[in-house]
């Protein structure tokens, strides 16, 4: 569930001088891959451990409970709700595509069902948005948040989880 960089990009905050052509894109492995599938569907589920005597949820996905050492698993249906658990403002971006689209933010989001869970990505004003769409003086930790998803890529053919400022 990494980041690379992959060419022109067609997704969020694309358009006449928004920059977008250069921004990172998530590598989909194996393990993550459920992720990206179910986030194209406008669902946000994190891998849990199916062991009866286990359960617990993990993220990173990977293919072994980190808990219990089980290779048995499952994506549960998270609710997409949060809060904001940390953040920062890059001073100054280092890629020449963020660099446009600054000031913007990163963020760590704690999932409303699963606290121990903190998953990244940007604070945006709408699902296609810029990264600059929220001034970043809006921010607070703990502010309540809700997931959003955009197709991104030249040919949409991933899905980023973005976050929303609950009112």
């Amino acid at each position: 569930m990494s980041s690379s960089g992959s060419g022109p990009d067609s997704g969020p905050g694309s358009g006449p001088g928004s920059g977008s052509d250069a921004l990172l894109l998530p590598v989909v492995d194996e393990d993550g891959a459920p992720f990206w599938e179910y986030a194209a569907r406008g669902e946000l589920r994190v891998q849990a451990c199916a062991s009866p005597a286990c359960g617990e949820l993990r993220f990173p996905p990977r293919p072994c409970c980190p808990h219990c050492g089980s290779f048995a698993s499952e994506w549960r249906l998270m609710s997409g709700r949060g809060r904001l658990w940390s953040y920062v403002v890059p001073h100054p971006p280092l890629l020449p595509a963020y660099a446009e689209q600054a000031p913007y933010n990163a963020v760590l989001v704690e999932l409303a069902d699963a606290p121990r869970i903190r998953l990244a990505g940007n604070v945006v004003a709408s699902p296609d948005a810029p990264l600059n769409s929220v001034d970043p003086a809006r921010l607070r930790i703990g502010a309540p948040v809700r997931a959003a998803f955009c197709p991104a890529g030249p040919d949409g053919s991933v899905t980023l989880v973005r976050w929303l400022l609950e009112r």
